[in-house]
């Protein structure tokens, strides 16, 4: 038991003289500072105010310093709802951007509702009915340029950027360069053009920005513009800062400095070709030349074994020479497939694209008569129906077709009635006679169907018979 005793640790003795701090207190004690904790952090512009109650703040910072890091929204904290401030305010109507403004659909619109208005219950009611197609007519050409042309972007948010409550209110400051003076702001301050910015005088006698060290203002560290004089009138660029020899304090404030070369500061830039490709060796074409001499040796040594001692080339069915389908003709290769065997009569003609037409001259009949005709007959495609003369109409049994020509029309007074009769009767006999020989045709056929048809009708009746036997 007593070794037991001696192994317990001795609770440590509490100093009366030092008060004991609660939990709170301690935390509070270990809180570090806005300004100690940017002293830490390599990027202090990401510090806030609530950053130094986390429980480990510098990783925190360490993690929002990362690259692409997106930030939490600033209303995270509020007490009261998200856009509660925009509660009352109207909202701006829709407004077209400006490359379709500028096609004017916005005045022909205007000018389509001013004639709707003035018209009358009736004329609407027609419209309603009956409405009118093609009141907003815009040029093609002014369409195509202006969504090929000149469409611009609309407004987008970059990546991880977030929208807050008056964020359409601030200023874009992206825009913006520092020393640059827009118009806006010329005009409120009042500088007459060609003038100097009336902080300038401050400048002089302060020295430039430390913020932006590089900046050359005109009249401080660098020589005013032409046309331009020193002095404190309006308009006039004060007093060019120099010390008791007359020497430029900031830079080059009367320009009389040469311009030199911009110094490298720190280690030197390696601009040897990191990514060049090695050039092949000779020992590849040295190595092709050998197979190539290795493979004719080859082919010699089998092309002996092919001949006899006698000269004659034995038929060992090997051809060495190009097939006589690759040959060149004239320096070239045909390259269209062959069709050996496979054209017809029709083929073998030669085609042509258009066939010329005799013309006559004819006499003028009627209002609209022409003076000029020509010999249809004359054409080599007999096959193909003209323009007008397909018969659209299902032929009725017994029509029979009579074809007249026109020529005998304009060269006579016309054709009698028995000449027509003639034609209608010699047309009829070679109807006559084709329908016959393809009623002799289908004969066989015809005697063939019957037979079956019969022996069809034999079994059906068995058939019957047997199912009523019983």
């Amino acid at each position: 038991m007593g070794l037991e005793d001696d192994m317990i640790p001795d609770e440590p003795e509490e100093n009366p003289d030092v008060p004991k701090l609660s939990k709170k207190a301690r935390k509070a004690r270990d809180k570090l500072s806005v300004a100690e904790l940017k002293a830490l952090v390599k990027r202090p512009e990401t510090v806030e105010w609530t950053d130094t109650s986390a429980q480990d703040p510098r990783l925190l910072v360490h993690l929002k310093s990362y690259r692409n890091c997106v930030p939490v929204p600033n209303h995270w904290s509020l007490k009261r709802e998200y856009l509660s401030s925009k509660r009352g305010m109207e909202k701006p109507p829709f407004e077209l951007p400006k490359f379709i403004r500028d096609t004017g659909i916005m005045e022909m619109r205007d000018s389509v509702k001013e004639k709707e208005e003035a018209q009358t219950l009736k004329s609407k009611i027609r419209e309603r009915v009956q409405p009118k197609m093609g009141k907003l007519d815009i040029d093609y050409q002014k369409l195509h340029d202006a969504f090929f042309r000149f469409q611009t972007k609309p407004p987008l948010t970059m990546y991880g950027e977030i929208y807050y409550e008056g964020k359409e209110y601030e200023t874009n400051l992206k825009d913006r360069r520092p020393g640059e003076l827009s118009e806006e702001l010329k005009e409120a301050l009042n500088i007459p053009p060609g003038a100097p910015p009336p902080w300038l005088i401050n400048m002089q006698r302060f020295g430039p920005p430390p913020s932006y060290p590089s900046l050359k203002i005109p009249g401080l560290n660098a020589p005013i513009p032409a046309g331009a004089q020193w002095g404190f009138h309006p308009g006039g660029y004060g007093k060019p800062p120099t010390d008791e020899y007359n020497r430029p304090l900031y830079g080059d404030v009367f320009g009389v400095l040469q311009a030199q070369a911009p110094t490298q500061t720190g280690e030197p830039v390696e601009k040897t070709l990191w990514g060049e490709l090695v050039p092949e060796e000779d020992g590849s074409s040295s190595e092709e030349e050998e197979d190539d001499e290795e493979e004719e040796e080859g082919d010699e040594e089998f092309t002996e074994g092919l001949t006899t001692p006698s000269g004659m080339d034995t038929p060992s069915g090997m051809v060495s020479a190009v097939p006589s389908e690759f040959e060149p003709v004239d320096g070239g290769f045909e390259l269209r497939k062959r069709r050996d065997g496979t054209e017809t009569e029709e083929d073998t003609v030669q085609k042509s694209l258009y066939t010329v037409l005799p013309e006559q001259n004819i006499r003028a009949k009627g209002f609209f008569g022409g003076e000029r005709a020509y010999d249809i007959s004359k054409a080599t495609r007999t096959d193909l129906p003209v323009l007008g003369q397909e018969d659209r109409k299902r032929k009725k049994p017994g029509d029979i077709e009579v074809t007249l020509d026109p020529s005998e029309l304009e060269n006579s007074d016309g054709l009698s009635s028995e000449a027509v009769k003639a034609q209608y009767e010699a047309q009829q006999e070679a109807q006559r006679r084709e329908s016959q020989g393809f009623q002799e045709d289908l004969s066989d056929m015809i005697a063939a169907e019957s037979r079956k048809r019969q022996k069809r009708d034999e079994e059906n009746a068995k058939r019957k018979k047997d199912k009523y036997r019983f």
